[in-house]
């Protein structure tokens, strides 16, 4: 076969495995996964059998890649002092799985027609996922997904835990109005990309997730100031609006923000939806007109950014737990609150980090950290923040691998920009969003980032002075 068709057959797998990973638990669950290691090494395997100089040739791409194997590597020397073994076993596992997917993105994608299709095809497997994890409350008694008993009222499937299914649509919205506003597309791609704003918007909504909620905020005024024309604000502002309807009609359709909602409002749901996707699709394929430049989007960009940051920083400063119950409890409510636990969660690996700065105290030994200097009874696995939880479990030196993986890729976003402005954004709101919660060890919303990340490091001229953008 040649390089091409190829890299087409190759990239589908890619583009809708974090899709597909999402509906099995998000990949949490050690059978779901072993089984998503397993796909990716394969995929691996076949990407370097079948294409054409699959090493990466860039600098960058070959830092992140480095980077990334050079994390697992430490990752599993650290089991030799981990006073877990575990979930060290489960970190050094879900590495080997990044580490095969970021592998195979930056060659798959390499190939303009594979590039093309990276956004729409990730976009397609996140919106199906999101709709599966919806199901439960628009047929309520045809589908019964299975509860998440901690998550109360708040839409945790399809990865069961709500934060992450939050970011997971916020990601979704960002890549939604990057298709929708980009002129090259053909109009179609933009309908289709326009017509899941309202699933996502609702998902988003009903896990009361501020985290994520702040991380499509973020990942929008990262887009227009990455791209300030007419048709990009005119995409995020029919994406938003799309995104915002279905949940405000909640108002009138309380039932379906309720875990077990009844049949009536479900079925009234279903139908705004569709009529709301419909009427965006429309919406979005109307010609985009001239690629007029607004100077001033930028600084209104960044000032949004500015507010979004602030109001994340705000919404973990508290703590929220004091007596084992929590407060606010699972509604819209928490929206309007500043509470977390957070912010003692990242004291203890702050601590942990103090004691232990040149190894750390071991892969997935902050659950041990927690337990032995815990302010309050709750049982906690993660620090909430890749950023913190990786110098507390690995050190120094796990810390400064980290960095050499995101400052690869911010280096590669930056020699790539206008043309990736959709997936440079969705990558911010990720990286955003890592920074308050354990977003690395749920591989489907990990995996969209690494894919993404792919892509960049893959499509950026490091080589060359023109960037192949993502044409039609």
């Amino acid at each position: 076969m040649r390089a091409r068709p190829t890299a087409l057959v190759l990239a589908v797998p890619l583009l809708l495995g974090p899709g597909v990973v999402a509906l099995f638990s998000g990949g949490y669950s050690d059978t779901a996964r072993a089984a998503a290691g397993v796909a990716a090494w394969l995929l691996l395997a076949a990407t370097a059998a079948l294409m054409p100089r699959p090493l990466p040739r860039s600098a960058p791409a070959m830092v992140a890649l480095g980077a990334l194997a050079a994390l697992s590597a430490w990752t599993a020397a650290s089991l030799a002092w981990a006073p877990l073994g575990e979930p060290a076993g489960e970190d050094v596992q879900r590495l080997l799985l990044y580490v095969a997917a970021l592998a195979a993105a930056t060659r798959i994608l390499r190939e303009p027609e594979a590039a093309r299709l990276a956004e729409p095809l990730l976009l397609a497997g996140i919106a199906g996922a999101t709709l599966y994890g919806l199901s439960e409350r628009l047929i309520p008694g045809a589908i019964d997904l299975t509860d998440v008993l901690s998550a109360g009222d708040r839409l945790a499937q399809p990865l069961t835990y709500w934060n992450a299914t939050g970011a997971f649509a916020a990601l979704g919205l960002v890549l939604t109005a990057g298709i929708a506003g980009a002129p090259e597309r053909p109009a179609a791609v933009r309908a289709g990309a326009a017509a899941a704003a309202p699933v996502l918007g609702l998902s988003l909504y009903l896990t009361f997730s501020r985290g994520g909620l702040g991380a499509a905020v973020a990942g929008l005024a990262i887009l227009l100031a990455l791209s300030p024309t007419r048709s990009q604000v005119r995409a995020v502002l029919l994406v938003v609006g799309a995104a915002a309807l279905p949940a405000a009609a909640t108002v009138a359709l309380p039932d379906v923000a309720h875990e077990k909602s009844g049949p009536g409002q479900g079925a009234a749901m279903l139908a705004l939806l569709v009529v709301a996707a419909a009427v965006a699709a429309l919406l979005a394929r109307r010609p985009p007109g001239p690629a007029a430049t607004l100077p001033r989007l930028r600084l209104l960009a960044a000032g949004a950014l500015v507010l979004a940051l602030a109001a994340t920083a705000v919404a973990v400063s508290r703590v929220e737990r004091q007596s084992g119950r929590d407060d606010p409890a699972a509604t819209p409510g928490r929206f309007a609150s500043v509470q977390s636990n957070r912010y003692a969660y990242w004291k203890v690996a702050a601590r942990t980090f103090a004691e232990h700065p040149l190894a750390g105290v071991g892969s997935g030994g902050f659950q041990a950290e927690w337990l032995r200097g815990r302010p309050f009874r709750e049982p906690v696995r993660d620090a909430h923040s890749l950023y913190l939880e990786t110098p507390a479990e690995l050190g120094l030196v796990g810390l400064a691998l980290l960095l050499a993986l995101v400052g690869s890729v911010a280096v590669a976003a930056r020699r790539a920009a206008a043309p990736y402005a959709g997936p440079i954004a969705a990558l911010a709101a990720f990286a955003l969003h890592a920074g308050v919660d354990w977003d690395w060890e749920l591989p489907a919303l990990t995996l969209v980032a690494l894919v993404l990340a792919g892509l960049v490091l893959a499509r950026s001229p490091a080589r060359s002075a023109a960037p192949g953008g993502p044409a039609p």
